[in-house]
């Protein structure tokens, strides 16, 4: 026995991958993750995904071996239990249903200087979930007997233990203070934080999968259930140690960048910079944006292969353009995203580019977005320390080179590990510390040449001057 079994769930699609003690891929499933519109509030789809589960693993091969399972999610999600099950379907970050709710919650949090936590649109605070659903559902929450973060609750399902954990309650949410290592003060003084289950590190074994379920899932009696982790926290963990103070840049439908070497009291939180909380309890400057949002809104269908360095080239020459923003949240939040060519707004927006051209854009622009954000929390120990890019993004070679233009400065590394970074946070997780300082899969961005550099900070150049103008 010496697998582990990663349930990794982001907002687009949840994975299952089976991991060997080596740190293979032995198997590998993926299922769409969709919500489900309720009677009150946009859910996220839980009966579909236990369903998926149910089915799914015990199919898995090799599946006596495993050991170990370990948990990671996307943020902005808390579900309410009893002793025996869900009381309320955790809510889905992209309802904005909140109406007068919003300003009210927003007079009684704490503010960012207290929880790092940015006053951000839609349900992305999930202090405010928690708070409407205490306004809006008196009935369900009086037999609330714990909320747990969206990984913890599936460490719940598996293993029938109830817990809480640092990076899960500290991700944008306003009930956590990184400093003060405690619960907001709002949140206590309201008694939600009175509900939160006993605190414990994401790689602390809870115990056993309840005999019934490890028997319906074809699972070893003895399969340990680890805690679980925030998903972007698990990305940074595979990173922590092994590059010491690096300013990590995880790619995916968010593009998430922690500097834990930098400086929280430099961030601004009107750019959705925040203080994340890393596995190990650290304050991490944090700043994003949704690049995968944005990256298939600027692709408008054209296929991701097309991002070409002659795409780029041609790109180039035609001068194409795009400022943000292109999704609802990030550091230009409200913002209309435009595509230009030669100084000119296009009415057509991103049909107007060619079709073979639109992924280049789309990679140049996730690259523009990204280098700013790096820059800005290039603080302390972070203003000198390697940059890590990985995910989707990092395969992609316009994306790449036209970040290694722009970071010139920098030593900036490409994760070559064929498993998401997610993924191999949580795997390590699972053997925390004893994996802690894994250093493989790692290659420099090759040095761009003068040409296309000078050519690419131009177009930077105009692309911050047209900003500016709109």
């Amino acid at each position: 026995m010496s697998h582990t079994l990663i349930l990794d769930i982001g907002k687009t699609n949840a994975k299952l991958l089976l991991i060997s003690e080596a740190g293979e891929v032995l198997a590998r499933q993926v299922q769409a993750n969709e919500a489900v519109q309720g009677a009150d509030y946009l859910e996220l789809g839980v009966g579909a995904l236990e369903a998926w589960l149910l089915r799914t693993i015990p199919a898995l091969p090799q599946r006596e071996r495993i050991a170990h399972i370990g948990i990671s999610t996307h943020g902005a999600a808390f579900c309410a239990i009893d002793g025996e099950g869900l009381v309320l379907l955790p809510m889905d970050y992209e309802w904005d249903g909140y109406g007068a709710h919003r300003e009210a919650f927003h007079r009684l949090a704490d503010g960012f200087e207290v929880t790092g936590s940015p006053d951000l649109p839609l349900g992305l605070n999930a202090g405010l979930q928690l708070y409407w659903l205490q306004q809006t559902q008196p009935a369900a929450w009086q037999r609330i007997r714990h909320w747990l973060p969206y990984p913890q609750y599936w460490a719940w399902w598996f293993s029938g233990v109830a817990t809480s954990e640092l990076s899960s309650l500290g991700c944008h949410t306003h009930l956590w203070s990184p400093e003060r290592q405690q619960p907001a003060a709002w949140a206590q003084r309201t008694g939600i934080a009175d509900l939160f289950a006993p605190l414990k590190k994401a790689w602390e074994v809870l115990g056993p999968v309840k005999p019934d379920l490890a028997a319906r899932l074809q699972l070893p009696a003895t399969c340990q259930v680890h805690v679980g982790v925030h998903d972007s926290n698990a990305c940074l963990a595979r990173h922590l140690h092994a590059v010491p103070h690096g300013t990590v840049v995880s790619t995916g439908t968010w593009c998430v960048v922690m500097a834990p070497g930098g400086t929280a009291a430099a961030l601004a939180p009107e750019r959705d910079e925040l203080v994340n909380v890393s596995v190990e309890g650290g304050a991490v400057p944090t700043a994003r944006f949704m690049g995968g949002r944005e990256f298939a809104a600027l692709c408008a269908g054209a296929a991701p292969a097309l991002a070409t360095l002659s795409a780029l080239d041609e790109l180039l020459a035609q001068g194409w353009a795009a400022t943000p923003s292109f999704a609802e949240a990030g550091p230009y939040q409200g913002q209309q995203g435009r595509v230009w060519q030669h100084g000119q707004v296009q009415a057509g927006g991103a049909q107007a580019v060619p079709a073979h051209l639109r992924p280049a854009l789309a990679a140049l622009y996730c690259a523009d977005i990204t280098a700013e954000l790096v820059t800005s929390l290039a603080t302390g120990d972070a203003a000198s320390a390697p940059v890590v890019v990985e995910g989707p993004l990092a395969g992609n070679v316009v994306y790449t080179t036209a970040l290694s233009a722009w970071l010139a400065g920098r030593r900036v590394l490409r994760s070559t590990d064929a498993l998401e970074g997610t993924a191999r946070g949580a795997w390590m997780l699972a053997d925390w510390p004893a994996r802690a300082r894994l250093s493989g899969w790692y290659e420099p961005l090759p040095v761009v040449v003068q040409d296309l550099r000078q050519r690419l900070q131009r177009y930077r150049d105009q692309r911050t001057a047209w900003l500016a103008a709109v």
